[in-house]
């Protein structure tokens, strides 16, 4: 039975980013959140890096307003990286620092209210289309799921289930699954692949909860590869956001965690089971590798477009791929140098003491080495 005398404090845990936009709207959900939960629960939250405050300051409020358990979730859509080693590591640190007891929740994941919300934001940008170009029935549109990418199999699989449940449940003609960074397809490549199948709207929504250079990044290349085909319709689906499913679904990996038995998380984690073509991850010592950019600004170098010498109207992410070839020789660390912050492989944290496998496609033709000019 729960002591009666616990006084419970609730910890949204964010990633944090280099965009004030996409801050500012994780500020915004934060600050919607307690509607949902008990009135005499405070709720805080706080940025794993690049934004102000930290998970520590969040915590620390908790702890001062009395709260004797916090509950903590990440604000995070899929379980990768950050999700799996860097939140809980500074979560586990504070509790054991201040002998208090901390519980953290499952990410987003694919909830069926997280489905609905994807669902009403690719109607929206159907209805949209519909509306300003001409009716136009699904089966003869193709659907574009785009996700973040990650060197995570598990997570860059749910980007594809999700994706399967979008065209299956609204009945889309095609459907193709793209990514952002890190693994294969990109954007563009994955959006090239689409205008050779011969339809003649296709709806690219972002199953992203914020904006930032990633969101300018893919809405970037939509319009590159929209201008190389004209004769075909591409309308841009606008992304999660603060929609009420996701709010709720917020809520309820908050409340999960009082209930008899948590719920489980990570089945097909590449540290605790053999996934295919990551078996020599299984195992791995999983850290915080985030604490030299904890607190950065939005401001930090290289995060604006205007300073890049190689985009022009978005950031494409071929810096990154330049810093790769210039670290390879150099063996400089440049984390915290890049405007997309794909930092999941092709370099080296040796000098805070771990290291991360190289991701087994970095040279994938469709992957980040896409965004490269073919000058």
């Amino acid at each position: 039975m729960a002591e009666t005398h616990e006084k419970i404090g609730v910890m949204i845990c964010g990633h944090g980013s280099r965009s004030q936009a996409a801050v500012d709207e994780f500020k915004v959900l934060a600050e919607k959140l307690p509607a949902l939960l008990p009135p005499e629960w405070p709720v805080e939250y706080g940025y794993l890096e690049f934004a102000n405050p930290v998970i520590r300051v969040g915590l620390d409020k908790l702890r001062a307003a009395g709260c004797t358990r916090i509950i903590a979730v990440p604000g995070m859509l899929f379980a990768a990286m950050h999700t799996k080693n860097d939140i809980p590591t500074v979560l586990k640190t504070y509790g054991a620092e201040h002998g208090i007891k901390v519980t953290y929740g499952r990410e987003l994941g694919l909830d069926a209210r997280m489905i609905s919300a994807a669902g009403a934001r690719v109607r929206e940008a159907v209805d949209r289309a519909n509306a300003t170009l001409g009716e136009m029935p699904l089966h003869e549109t193709a659907l574009v799921v785009i996700g973040r990418g990650a060197s995570d199999p598990d997570a860059n699989s749910n980007v594809s289930k999700l994706a399967r449940l979008l065209w299956e449940g609204m009945g889309f003609g095609w459907c193709e699954v793209g990514y952002s960074g890190v693994t294969f397809p990109l954007v563009e490549p994955c959006l090239e692949h689409v205008s050779r199948l011969g339809y003649k709207r296709v709806i690219v929504f972002p199953y992203f909860l914020f904006t930032g250079i990633l969101i300018d990044r893919i809405y970037g290349f939509t319009d590159r590869v929209a201008a190389a085909h004209p004769d075909i319709q591409f309308v841009k689906a606008p992304y999660l956001n603060d929609h009420p499913d996701v709010l709720a679904t917020f809520a309820e990996r908050v409340r999960e965690q009082l209930g008899e038995t948590p719920p489980p998380t990570c089945g097909l984690c590449k540290y605790r089971t053999q996934v295919l073509g990551f078996e020599a991850e299984v195992g791995a010592v999983q850290e915080s590798h985030h604490h030299h950019v904890e607190g950065q600004g939005a401001s930090a170098p290289g995060s604006n477009v205007a300073d890049c010498t190689l985009c022009d109207d978005f950031c494409t992410g071929e810096c990154r791929l330049e810093m790769a070839d210039h670290h390879h020789h150099h063996h400089e660390h440049y984390h915290g140098h890049d405007h997309g912050h794909d930092h999941d492989q092709g370099h080296d944290h040796g000098h805070h003491h771990h290291h991360h496998p190289e991701y087994p496609h970095a040279a994938h033709p469709l992957g980040p080495e896409s965004a490269r000019r073919r000058r």
